[in-house]
């Protein structure tokens, strides 16, 4: 293991260390914020795998979480509460099924096409729970009974939801990671720098991509369950197409490419809205809280190209100068 890797593995490992103990020192409302970052940092690798690893631009991750999150109250009985047992893994199958059935058809398509594809299935999708009563309308679905596993593990306290959610992030980031050393992961990764010429060394790149897409809308349903259970209800707005631009923004804002660009993302995009709308820091500004936050994303993007991860490599850059012109060179034809 070389010293950058080592760095990662630290950088990650100090990342969970913190996560996990946080609710000794956050009241309430922290561990209730900190929760619902992990949510969308669990929603972010989702969709990471397929962007950042797979290379495939995909602005219906929506339909998939809200999926995930609208099985919930609807498989969950009314009066007693569900087992997570089977809860958890309908949710993440329904979000999977239809992951299986968009892929198969919008990754017949390539580039823009396949974009809008994928934002015309989730918008089927928003509809169907908007404007049917298996949705509840835009008046949405509460969840009575949060589920629980026997009398191991409770959903309904906050400390034991936040300890679940954690032990979900840990281990789809774990389960990414192991992907992108597989076989797999190397396949994916030559999809995403050039598809043809996999294609010309004889892979068929269609099941790869297909699994890949099925992978990330199961993930994302995991994250839909876990926000349902979290706030115990559920509304169209889950499907919506903001959603989707919301996500892709937290892996742009990130980096691209990078398990833990996915994290970060999440957490900065989740703490800027939280500054932005803050009444104690902008006053009556607060409720303009999107020009703050798009002009913020915007700098961004335009000072930091690859993204919050490759921000310490462009401070060592600056600092001791740039590198050689070989490496740059070597970069170039790779590319």
């Amino acid at each position: 293991m070389d010293t950058e890797d080592r760095g990662k593995l630290l950088f990650t490992g100090a990342v969970f260390a913190a996560l996990a103990l946080w609710p000794a020192v956050a009241g309430s409302y922290g561990l209730d914020l900190v929760g619902k970052i992990m949510v969308y940092a669990i929603f972010a690798l989702s969709l990471e795998l397929l962007v950042g690893t797979t290379g495939l631009v995909c602005f219906g991750q929506a339909a998939f979480f809200g999926i995930g999150a609208y099985a919930v109250p609807l498989l969950a009985p009314d009066a007693d509460p569900a087992s997570i047992a089977w809860l958890l893994p309908a949710a993440v199958l329904a979000a999977g099924l239809y992951a299986l059935v968009v892929g198969a058809l919008s990754l017949r398509t390539q580039g823009a096409y396949f974009i809008m594809v994928t934002l015309a299935f989730a918008q089927m999708a928003y509809y169907v729970v908007h404007d049917t009563p298996l949705g509840g309308g835009t008046d949405g679905i509460y969840l009575t009974a949060k589920p629980v596993l026997g009398s191991l593990i409770d959903l309904d306290r906050p400390l034991v939801m936040y300890g679940f959610t954690l032990g979900c992030l840990v281990a789809v980031f774990a389960l990414l990671a192991l992907v992108g050393r597989s076989r797999f992961g190397r396949a994916l990764a030559g999809i995403k720098a050039n598809e043809q010429r996999m294609r010309a060394t004889g892979f068929s790149t269609y099941p790869y991509k297909l699994a890949a897409f099925t992978l990330s809308g199961a993930i994302a349903g995991l994250a839909g369950f876990l926000f349902a259970v979290k706030d115990g209800f559920v509304n169209p707005e889950l499907m919506g197409w903001h959603l989707s631009g919301a996500v892709l923004i937290m892996i742009i804002l990130g980096g691209l490419g990078h398990l833990r660009g996915a994290l970060i993302g999440a957490f900065a995009f989740a703490l800027l809205q939280e500054f932005f709308k803050s009444e104690a820091i902008f006053g009556g500004f607060a409720k303009h809280w999107h020009l703050g936050l798009g002009l913020t994303i915007i700098a961004s993007v335009a000072l930091l190209p690859k993204g919050l991860v490759g921000l310490p490599a462009q401070w060592r850059a600056r600092l001791i100068g740039r590198p050689a012109a070989t490496p740059v060179i070597a970069e170039a034809q790779d590319a």
